[in-house]
């Protein structure tokens, strides 16, 4: 930093002022080179007076470097249409971006069609020569040269993404009251080298700031995940809703996947969506005769339904896995509830982790919190499954709702939720709901006239944030870097 620093001093000396961003293009060296040099020159005191100065400017985009170097679009198109001519079709497939510099082309004038042509439409130069301007001014642009380019033309060029505008920050340097070249950093810390050398006598000291304050303790902060299910959490209790026990990751399939009327053939019991469990690789212990009732409903039918017709096997339901949703838990809870007798009127809620065997993207995750509510009566409806999940969803402000009809194997009918986004200006999916069918609620012995309603939704859903959040810095605490937050692919969250 001392050399960058010695190259704004001399240059100031010389000229008596100076622009970092031009003295940093003169020494072809990084801008920020120059920057951090002359941070570290105003520490130092009165040996220079800084102005900062805002500018935009313009840089190629990759597009944009490879019209510089190949010549338009437009150009290309051109420049591949033979004497002869040739097929419109054969054109597209030749010439990269072959779409727009076809319409560029003809726009300008370089080319024709003639559509009654034998094989099809056939595209033929229209004139002998032409000059590439686009060519031109990408290269001009790529020099920081803007002479002679219209504010209409780098419009276009921006809306073609040919270039970019970019914002930069630059210093004007002058000499301050202290001014001089050389310059020595004062030093920081009195050592016990210094002392036993006498050097100190001859050192330029940092004079010490006593009133400064220390370093403020970093204090812990729930996660914003935690925040939001504490939220989740106090929404059902308030609505009378009891919380399911989710203390297991494991899984059978039986509970998993067979109770709640799930094929074995089902490509979500397939490795590549569910992760398996070696060890202990089989669960037990399970319940026979509903385990024979589950089995029978599948196979043969049963309660009004057809079944699937195909065989049933016990060593596929005795499977250990990582529960890929709650709604394992809300068969447990069922098949307790129905073993209770008379039958009672339940409301239940879960939030807890879930595993699919997914591939991380900017939308899926491995492992992630799911929700899930349930209420379990005589003669519920679907209007009792919106009504419930309107005043949910109004808890949590949000208004504006819309239902999708929805397959799901468990339930039937079902529904998609899908609410406003005012941030991306869309209908965005926000949960899953439905009725959950007989073919799973009666072989566990539930009454013929109950209905259990539930749905479904999860807290890493970043319109779940965006609409229970007002304001992400009361999310995160008053120390964490928002940027970081809203780079962080995990929390994707949206900063408008």
């Amino acid at each position: 930093m001392a050399d960058f620093a010695d190259l704004v001093l001399q240059a100031v000396n010389k000229n008596g002022k100076v622009d970092t961003l031009e003295l940093s293009e003169l020494q072809e060296v990084d801008h920020q080179k120059f920057v951090g040099a002359v941070k570290s020159l105003q520490s130092l005191g009165n040996i220079i007076n800084v102005e900062q100065k805002q500018l935009k400017r313009f840089k190629l985009t990759e597009e944009g470097h490879s019209v510089a170097e190949n010549g338009s679009h437009e150009a290309r198109v051109y420049s591949n249409v033979p004497p002869e001519g040739i097929t419109q079709a054969e054109i597209m497939k030749i010439v990269p971006n072959a779409k727009v510099g076809f319409s560029k082309a003809m726009s300008a004038g370089w080319i024709k069609v003639d559509k009654q042509a034998d094989g099809g439409p056939k595209v033929f130069r229209k004139v002998e020569t032409i000059e590439d301007k686009v060519e031109k001014c990408m290269q001009q642009i790529k020099k920081m040269n803007l002479e002679n380019i219209a504010d209409s033309q780098i419009a276009e060029f921006k809306k073609r993404k040919l270039v970019s505008e970019e914002k930069v920050t630059s210093y004007i340097v002058t000499k301050g009251e202290d001014f001089t070249l050389n310059v020595s950093k004062p030093e920081v810390d009195l050592t016990a080298e210094m002392i036993a050398s006498g050097s100190w006598k001859t050192k330029n000291f940092k004079p010490y700031n006593f009133d400064a304050l220390g370093v403020p303790p970093q204090g812990g902060y729930l996660h914003p995940l935690l925040k939001v299910r504490t939220q989740f959490r106090q929404i059902f209790l308030e609505m009378g809703f009891s919380e399911m026990p989710t203390n297991s990751f494991i899984e059978s399939s039986f509970w998993n996947f067979d109770a709640l009327f799930q094929p074995q053939k089902h490509p979500a019991r397939d490795a590549h969506d569910t992760f398996f469990v070696s060890d202990p690789k089989s669960a037990s212990g399970f319940p026979m005769e509903y385990l024979e009732k589950v089995k029978k409903v599948h196979s043969e039918g049963g309660y009004g339904s057809q079944g699937y017709r195909c065989e049933w096997g016990i060593e596929e339901a005795e499977k250990n896995i990582l529960r890929t949703h709650l709604t394992a838990c809300s068969a447990r809870m069922l098949y307790k509830l129905a073993q209770q007798k008379p039958f009672k009127p339940a409301k239940y809620f879960a939030i807890d982790r879930v595993f699919r065997n997914e591939t991380l993207d900017s939308t899926h995750l491995a492992e992630f919190h799911q929700i899930e509510g349930l209420v379990a009566d005589r003669n519920l409806t679907l209007g009792d499954l919106m009504g419930i999940i309107n005043e949910f969803f109004q808890k949590l402000g949000i208004t504006k709702l819309r239902f999708k009809p929805a397959f799901n194997p468990y339930t039937e009918p079902s529904m998609e939720i899908f609410s406003y986004h005012e941030g991306l200006q869309k209908w965005v999916e926000i949960g899953n709901s439905g009725v959950f069918r007989p073919e799973m609620l009666l072989p566990m012995g539930l009454p013929e006239d109950v209905s259990v309603i539930a749905w479904g939704l999860s807290t890493e859903r970043p319109t779940m944030i965006k609409y229970k959040v007002n304001n992400i810095r009361d999310l995160v605490g008053p120390k964490v870097d928002l940027q970081m937050v809203y780079d962080n692919p995990i929390c994707r969250l949206d900063k408008h």
